[in-house]
């Protein structure tokens, strides 16, 4: 019996839906067990725990282990067919006026930009997780592309990771474009915060982006060359998806300082003290490149190229190009 099975298959989904079912299934992964014995368990006729045992049994998620003849009644006992099970389907609309793909990886400006400029030809649903969550995403066919800042101890960004999560795999990767993350201050920068050793500061407030994330990745790796213990910087343990939740924050007074992109602060009206400047780019399987054409179509157009660089700290004179894999 398997440890952890994954379900994909939307009728096997479907059945877990009823609780009746499920509490069933559950108590029958932790042990076998007779209709009698279930029916004792969760206070119900056998007759009903049989309707119910039979259509987990033919969708194959529970199976029949042995038979037992008890004062002259033969008893049949089930067991789960695992210990575990890990459901996942992607549901999307049918019959729509456009094709709907799914976008899930590091939040990006330029990407909700991008987003809005297709959408006469798809329907683009982003799910904003963070780079390293994204490609996992992406490698479980739960989305259609990915988007990604991961800085490699090379000094590559992303390529090695791609590698690492699609070996067997033809992908595609584009350069979305160059952009500038730093810290997001108040207007006038009030606590005079000048770098990442001023988050340890008595009475700096900060508030941190979510693990996975490439931000964070890139916060933690500096923190730690720096020598800046984790534990001294009040509110690294608050993590938020989003820069523009991280902007909120800060233009709220809920926060003093975060790390972010330059356009998070530009739009939130609040200041910036740049610390470094990466690449982010699309991740694209080969099969799915004929559905995301308007994508690729409209990373080549000026006018795409314009409006990035209008929300400040994007550069895009690598916009559209492929990065070898």
């Amino acid at each position: 019996m398997p440890p952890i099975e994954q379900l994909h298959a939307f009728e096997q989904i479907k059945l877990l839906a009823d609780k009746r079912r499920l509490t069933i299934l559950r108590h029958l992964m932790a042990a076998p067990a007779s209709l009698t014995q279930l029916g004792q368990a969760l206070g119900e006729h056998p007759a009903w725990i049989r309707h119910h045992l039979k259509q987990l049994e033919r969708a194959g998620l529970v199976e029949m282990v042995e038979t037992r003849v008890t004062s002259g009644v033969v008893e049949k006992f089930y067991r789960a067919r695992a210990d575990g099970f890990l459901l996942q389907e992607l549901v999307l609309p049918e019959n729509s006026a456009h094709p709907t793909v799914v976008f899930s990886g590091s939040h990006d400006l330029a990407v909700e930009l991008l987003v809005q400029q297709v959408s006469a030809h798809l329907n683009v649903l982003t799910l904003p997780i963070g780079s390293l969550d994204g490609l996992a995403t992406l490698r479980q066919g739960l989305c259609s592309f990915s988007g990604a800042h991961l800085l490699d101890s090379s000094g590559e960004y992303n390529v090695p990771f791609v590698r690492y999560f699609f070996p067997d795999r033809t992908m595609l990767m584009i350069t979305l474009a160059h952009r500038e993350q730093g810290l997001i201050v108040s207007p006038g920068n009030p606590i005079q915060v000048r770098g990442l050793c001023d988050l340890a500061r008595p009475g700096v407030v900060f508030v941190n982006r979510q693990k996975g994330s490439g931000t964070r990745l890139w916060l933690d790796r500096e923190l730690g060359r720096l020598g800046i213990p984790t534990d001294r910087i009040r509110g690294y343990e608050r993590e938020v998806r989003l820069h523009t939740e991280c902007a909120r924050l800060v233009q709220s007074g809920e926060a003093d300082v975060a790390v972010g992109l330059r356009a998070a602060a530009y739009q939130a009206g609040l200041d910036f003290i740049p610390l470094f400047r990466e690449r982010y780019d699309l991740i694209i399987p080969q099969e799915q490149e004929p559905l995301l054409m308007p994508v690729l179509e409209r990373l080549q157009t000026s006018a795409f190229r314009q409006s990035a660089e209008n929300l400040q700290g994007y550069e895009t004179a690598h916009t559209g190009e492929q990065i070898l894999l």
